[in-house]
C-alpha cells in the first residue's frame, strides 16, 4: 500500500490541465519486458499523445516516450513504448495530450518485468483473471441489460495484482456491430471507456485473448466473414506482445513473468463450425497445436499456464467445451503427457460460472483447469451439467474473478488459486504445490 500511496502523491503533485475531455479511455498498461513497457490510450479526436514516467522515489528523473498523433483511421488510439526502464523497477507515469498533462483521479504506475537470470531469490507474482464483460448501452434491446456490478474492477485492483489476464468475451459485440469495422470500433471504444474500469487499466499490466463475442457473433468460428477486421480491431485495443503461432493469422502468443510462462491460445480463428458434422473437427488446428507443443517443450518455467477461452478439461459435451471436439482434445492431452512436461495447468473462461477441474493421469501428475467467469454478465447454471472432473466445493455461480498467486522458495514453489465475487469476498482457495506438478519419482 505504501508504494501505491507514494505514486498517488507524486501523481497528484503535478499541476493538472484542462485537456481531460480529449481522453476517452485509459491510459492502460500493456505488456512488460525488462527493458520496455507498452502504454495505451484513446482520445476523443485527433490529438498528440505521449507519456512521461519516472522511477518511484525519483520524480525529478523523468523520461518521455515518443509522441503519437492519433487519427480516426486508428480509432484515435496511441500505443507508445517506455524504453528507458530497468528490470524489476517500478515507475509512476502520466499522460500528456497536446503537450498538457491530463489528471487521473487515481495512481498510474507500471513495472518493468523482473529478470530471472542469476537471481538468488525467486519472484513472487499475483495475477487476477476473468472473462465475460458486458457493457450495457442505449442500443441494447429495451429491458435487456445483462451487464452489472462494474465495481468488480475496483475489487480486482484492490488485490494489488501484477497482471490482469483477460480470458475472452472481454467485449460483447452485437448484430449492429460485428458486420462492419465501424461497428466493431464503436463497440470496443464504448466498452473500454467504462468508468469503473479505468483505475485497473492504469496500474496493472494487461494481457488478453478472445473468445466468440469479442471475435464476432455468438459461437463464431473460422467461417466468420470479417475475422481479419476483427483481428485488426483486437490488436488496436490491446497491448499484447506480438503473436507467435502465426504472425499473420490468429492471436496466439506467449510471455513469461518470473518462473511462470503463459501460452495464450486462439480458439476461434481455426475452429470448425459447431454444427458441421463432416470433415476434420478442430478448435486450435494442427499448426497451433504444434506451436504450443514446441513452446511448452522449449520452456524452462516452473509453471506453464495454457490459456484458452473455452474449457479444456470439463467432460460434459455442453455449450462449447473441448469435449465436443474429442479427437483434437485427446491429441493435445496425449502429446502434453508424452512430452513429460512439469508444471502444466490450464486457465479458461467462457462459461458464466467458475470451477476447478482436475484430471488424474496414471503414471503422471494431475492436470488442473481453472475456469473463471463471469465478470459482469449474468451468471449461468452449470452445476448439474455433468463435469465429472469438478473439484468439490469449487463451483461458483455469481459474478466473480479468479486469482493466481505464485510464491515460495526455489524448489518448493506453489500456486494458490482462488475465486472472489464482485465485492472481493473470498469464495474458495486451493494451494497446488510445485511438487504435485511433477512426474512421480521411481
Amino acid at each position: 500500500m505504501l508504494a501505491a500511496t507514494i505514486v498517488a502523491v507524486l501523481f497528484l503533485s503535478v499541476p493538472a490541465s484542462g485537456n481531460g475531455a480529449l481522453l476517452r479511455s485509459g491510459p492502460m498498461v500493456g505488456y512488460s519486458e525488462p527493458k520496455e513497457v507498452l502504454l495505451w490510450a484513446q482520445t476523443t479526436q485527433p490529438a498528440r499523445v505521449k507519456f512521461a514516467y519516472w522511477e518511484e522515489g525519483k520524480p525529478g528523473e523523468r523520461h518521455e516516450t515518443a509522441e503519437k498523433a492519433t487519427s480516426k483511421s486508428e480509432a484515435f488510439i496511441a500505443k507508445l513504448v517506455a524504453d528507458e526502464v530497468e528490470p524489476g523497477r517500478r515507475y509512476g507515469y502520466e499522460i500528456l495530450i497536446d503537450g498538457a498533462r491530463v489528471e487521473r483521479p487515481y495512481p498510474l504506475r507500471f513495472q518493468a518485468k523482473p529478470a530471472m537470470r542469476f537471481r538468488s531469490e525467486p519472484i513472487n507474482m499475483k495475477l487476477v483473471a476473468g472473462s465475460c464483460f458486458y457493457a450495457n448501452d442505449a442500443n441494447d434491446p429495451q429491458g435487456w441489460n445483462p451487464g452489472a456490478d462494474n465495481n468488480i474492477f475496483e475489487s480486482m485492483r484492490a488485490q494489488e495484482p501484477d497482471l490482469m489476464l483477460w480470458l475472452g468475451d472481454n467485449v460483447y459485440t452485437r448484430d449492429i456491430d460485428w458486420t462492419t469495422r465501424t461497428g466493431l470500433l464503436q463497440r470496443w471504444g464504448f466498452t473500454r471507456a467504462v468508468k469503473e474500469l479505468q483505475p485497473l487499466l492504469g496500474s496493472v499490466h494487461h494481457y488478453s485473448i478472445w473468445d466468440d463475442h469479442d471475435y464476432g457473433p455468438n459461437d463464431a468460428d473460422r467461417s466468420y466473414r470479417d475475422k481479419d477486421v476483427s483481428r485488426e480491431v483486437f490488436q488496436l485495443f490491446w497491448g499484447n506482445p506480438k503473436s507467435g503461432a502465426d504472425p499473420d493469422r490468429g492471436i496466439a502468443y506467449r510471455f513469461t513473468w518470473g518462473d511462470a510462462e503463459f501460452f495464450l491460445l486462439d480458439d476461434r480463428w481455426n475452429r470448425s463450425p459447431n454444427m458441421r458434422s463432416t470433415g476434420k473437427r478442430q478448435i486450435l488446428g494442427a499448426a497451433q497445436i504444434e506451436w504450443l507443443l514446441d513452446s511448452l517443450a522449449s520452456s524452462g518455467a516452473t509453471f506453464k499456464f495454457v490459456v484458452m477461452g473455452g474449457q479444456i478439461l470439463n467432460t460434459a459435451r455442453v455449450a462449447e467445451t473441448y469435449a465436443n471436439y474429442p479427437e483434437e482434445r485427446a491429441k493435445l492431452l496425449e502429446e502434453i503427457g508424452a512430452l513429460g512436461l512439469r508444471g502444466v495447468m490450464f486457465l479458461t473462461g467462457d462459461r458464466h460460472f467458475s470451477e476447478l477441474s482436475r484430471l488424474e493421469r496414471p503414471g503422471s501428475y494431475p492436470l488442473y483447469d481453472f475456469t473463471m467467469s463471469p465478470l459482469t454478465v449474468s451468471p449461468s447454471n452449470g452445476e448439474r451439467e455433468g463435469n465429472s472432473l469438478r473439484v468439490p466445493e469449487t463451483y461458483v455461480q455469481e459474478r466473480s474473478f479468479g486469482m493466481v498467486e505464485i510464491g515460495g522458495p526455489f524448489g518448493d514453489r506453489s500456486v494458490t488459486l482462488s475465486v472472489r465475487n464482485s465485492k472481493g469476498e473470498l469464495r474458495w482457495t486451493r494451494v497446488v504445490p510445485q511438487r504435485e506438478l511433477r512426474e512421480p519419482e521411481g
